[in-house]
């Protein structure tokens, strides 16, 4: 290879411009493209829907399995907020919309956990704005203080003053409707507590109802007629005596009528 072919192959160092003498502007205009930053392209988030989750997967789970697709940007799992479990779908925002589509169509009616599950892109008009809204946050498992006073176990004495105070407040509220001329009577709180308490005489009357007492049924009273009394005076023993059954006559067959 010649010199002139080496020359002709390598690019140009400097750009010039065609009129002369425009020379000055036109590097000028060059330095300054060449100190501008680069604008990477920005990508456009896709956001999925995914439901019929199965039970275990939560948070984490999800997120590091959807990651071997592609960065996840936010992630958000529908909880209860009585209890905090999972309610069986989740939302996932990908960095690009192009990897959210790819996601939601490999993972389609994919099964897992012995469920299928569902995946499908939601277009950026149905994406809400306040969609993940606290899906940065760690979940934790909501207290309820008002349940567990509710039913935290009291003792007796707690207990007592608790229906002092009802029944106080429940007289109280009856005594300002009379003031106000109002006739209504409910059955209030002061019913309860004196079904709670068993009078005296039901008390007696479930005691003498544990004495067994036969029940006069029709087969109790034909087995009384079939019983048969014998008194002997001397032992003043009573002999009861049973009779038998009546014994079932067997049919003739058909055979030794026809004979």
């Amino acid at each position: 290879m010649t010199d002139d072919t080496k020359s002709s192959t390598k690019p140009a160092k400097t750009l010039l411009a065609l009129n002369p003498k425009e020379e000055a502007e036109f590097k000028k205009k060059v330095q300054e493209v060449k100190k501008r930053p680069k604008k990477h392209e920005s990508l456009t988030p896709g956001v999925i829907y995914v439901s019929h989750l199965p039970t275990g997967l939560f948070e984490p789970q999800l997120r590091q399995y959807f990651d071997q697709f592609g960065k996840v940007q936010r992630l958000r799992l529908s909880r209860s907020k009585k209890t905090g479990g999972s309610k069986g779908y989740a939302f996932v925002e990908f960095a690009c919309d192009e990897v959210a589509k790819i996601v939601a169509e490999t993972m389609n009616n994919y099964l897992m956990g012995e469920r299928l599950i569902k995946c499908s892109l939601l277009p950026p008009e149905k994406v809400h704005s306040q969609l993940f809204k606290g899906s940065q946050k760690i979940f934790a498992k909501p207290s309820l203080p008002a349940v567990k006073r509710y039913n935290k176990k009291r003792t007796p004495e707690k207990v007592k003053r608790m229906t002092s105070r009802l029944l106080e407040k429940e007289a109280k509220l009856r005594k300002k409707l009379a003031e106000k001329g109002i006739d209504y009577d409910f059955p209030g709180f002061a019913s309860q507590v004196s079904k709670s308490k068993t009078p005296k005489e039901d008390i007696n009357a479930s005691v003498c109802s544990e004495d067994i007492t036969p029940v006069c049924t029709p087969s109790v009273l034909e087995k009384r007629k079939s019983v048969k009394i014998d008194s002997n005076d001397e032992d003043d023993e009573i002999i009861i005596k049973a009779t038998p059954a009546p014994k079932k006559r067997k049919r003739k067959s058909n055979a030794t009528e026809k004979k």
